[in-house]
């Protein structure tokens, strides 16, 4: 199976953002459930557990816990969409910086931003994430997925994992993960692919975009559309 770069980034980011920027009430939620110790700390899904012992562990455990669930049900997610949105929900929501994300993404704007626009903006942007990127992730499949060895010192904070993909060219796609540890252990909040950081550039669409038309614009936008945020440069031509 050729890996495209839509398939790629469903594998990576559109799980990574989809999770993270659910509707604050789940947001919230996921927040306030007390974790258990970091070094004992796990998930279960079925029969599939989410080691969160640490930055390396979470990763990989987290996605062979995905992978083995598509593989399993492949055909049926093909048919039915909405189950996949909800396996993301179920695996990979517990172990993403929720908060810390969606406040990465809005930046300025999140702070001058009500709770009701907070909350309109992450349930839009993880409803067109979902749609994006949702029937490629159900063809992403890990016989190509490389977690690199990370070493972590016992005493930090934050951490990068690096990943490759491989492609049917042999190219390997370097996929890097940062995490960050708080009172609920570890959790990822941004990825990296091919040097180019998603959490980043979502803050550089939507902050052209809402610096422009204003975030009500933006979210009604998404809300109607569902659609991903306008490119830098279509923004820049606006302005030309």
């Amino acid at each position: 199976m050729i890996i495209s770069r839509k398939t790629l980034l469903a594998g990576t980011v559109g799980s990574l953002l989809a999770a993270a920027l659910l509707p604050a009430a789940q947001a919230q939620q996921s927040l306030s459930v007390a974790p258990a110790a970091a070094s004992t700390s796990s998930t279960t899904v079925g029969a599939a557990q989410v080691d969160a012992s640490g930055p390396s562990q979470l990763i990989e455990s987290a996605a062979n816990a995905m992978l083995k669930e598509l593989d399993a049900r492949r055909a049926e997610y093909r048919k039915e969409p909405a189950k996949v949105y909800a396996l993301v929900d179920q695996i990979l929501l517990p172990h993403f910086d929720v908060d810390y994300a969606a406040r990465l993404v809005l930046a300025k704007h999140w702070r001058t931003a009500t709770p009701t626009q907070r909350k309109r903006f992450v349930d839009a942007f993880y409803k067109s994430m979902l749609s994006n990127y949702g029937d490629a992730l159900v063809e992403f499949t890990g016989d190509r997925i490389k977690v690199l060895p990370t070493k972590v010192d016992p005493a930090a904070t934050s951490a990068t994992v690096r990943t490759e993909v491989k492609r049917d060219n042999g190219q390997k796609i370097p996929v890097n993960y940062s995490l960050r540890k708080g009172e609920a252990g570890w959790k990822a909040w941004d990825v990296t692919i091919e040097g180019i950081s998603y959490v980043k550039s979502f803050r550089e669409d939507f902050g052209a975009e809402i610096d422009q038309k204003g975030i009500d614009a933006v979210i009604r936008r998404l809300e109607s559309q569902g659609g991903a945020p306008a490119a830098a440069t279509a923004d820049k031509k606006q302005r030309a």
